[in-house]
């Protein structure tokens, strides 16, 4: 096999594992303090916060697509790119847009949607371990940003528009992943559908554990600096990284 079929053929996704889920959780959580941070603390409002981290995104997805094996670090910062750009997307969408968390939450529901029907349409299978040229990547990478985009609002939607607060919000989330969880576990269902739909719920309990952790304390939040919140989980990612070492998904195995 000729080098550029090595490279095109590699499963730059990371095995699906407990470890997996505990970071994706944590670089949601991030994406919501770290969006914020910039947005909102710095002053840059959501358009120039998008426009920042959209850049970011563009690059970490190129560097992603152009390596030719599995990274760690640089996968989860590309992942990291989505959830803040998704952050600021969504709140300018529901915010700046006018069309508020319901409508952003529909607005972004259809086009994650979208995606994975193109996706599938084109490539006739949307499971992970199936992730292995350049064009899948960029299916996976655009439907995560979607997700992640859909995930802010509609964390924001039920802890603020539903009146859930972000304590009833983080439990809500929580039993819908553990659901998830219980039909792999028990049931014969679609583990390629399982994936996106605990992948999906990932974010908006990351949208509300990150709110909870910087919002006044007079709206339900601990009110902690959004900067020493998202350095601590950088942290805490970094560590999870470091001391439980990842390797590529299996084939087959979704």
């Amino acid at each position: 096999m000729s080098k550029v079929n090595t490279r095109e053929f590699a499963c730059k996704v990371p095995e699906v594992t407990l470890v997996f889920w505990a970071i994706k959780i944590l670089a949601t959580t991030l994406g919501e303090t770290g969006g914020d941070a910039v947005s909102m603390s710095l002053g840059f409002g959501c358009l120039l916060g998008t426009g920042i981290f959209a850049a970011v995104f563009v690059v970490a997805v190129v560097a992603q697509i152009r390596a030719n094996a599995f990274h760690p670090f640089l996968y989860w910062a590309t992942i990291i790119s989505t959830t803040t750009v998704g952050t600021t997307l969504a709140d300018f969408s529901t915010r700046s847009l006018g069309i508020g968390y319901a409508g952003g939450t529909a607005l972004l529901l259809s086009l994650l949607l979208v995606s994975l029907l193109v996706w599938y349409r084109s490539l006739g299978n949307i499971a992970v371990d199936t992730i292995h040229s350049p064009k899948a990547e960029v299916f996976y990478w655009t439907t995560i940003m979607f997700s992640q985009t859909l995930g802010t609002a509609l964390g924001d939607w039920t802890a603020d528009t539903a009146g859930m607060g972000y304590t009833r919000g983080t439990l809500v989330f929580s039993m819908a992943i553990a659901l998830t969880a219980g039909l792999y576990r028990w049931t014969n269902a679609s583990r390629t559908i399982l994936f996106w739909s605990a992948f999906i719920l990932t974010r908006p309990l990351g949208a509300v554990v990150g709110d909870s952790l910087d919002k006044p304390v007079a709206s339900g939040g601990l009110a902690l600096s959004r900067y020493s919140a998202s350095a601590t989980i950088v942290v805490l990612v970094i560590l999870l990284i470091w001391l439980f070492p990842q390797r590529a998904a299996p084939t087959g195995h979704w």
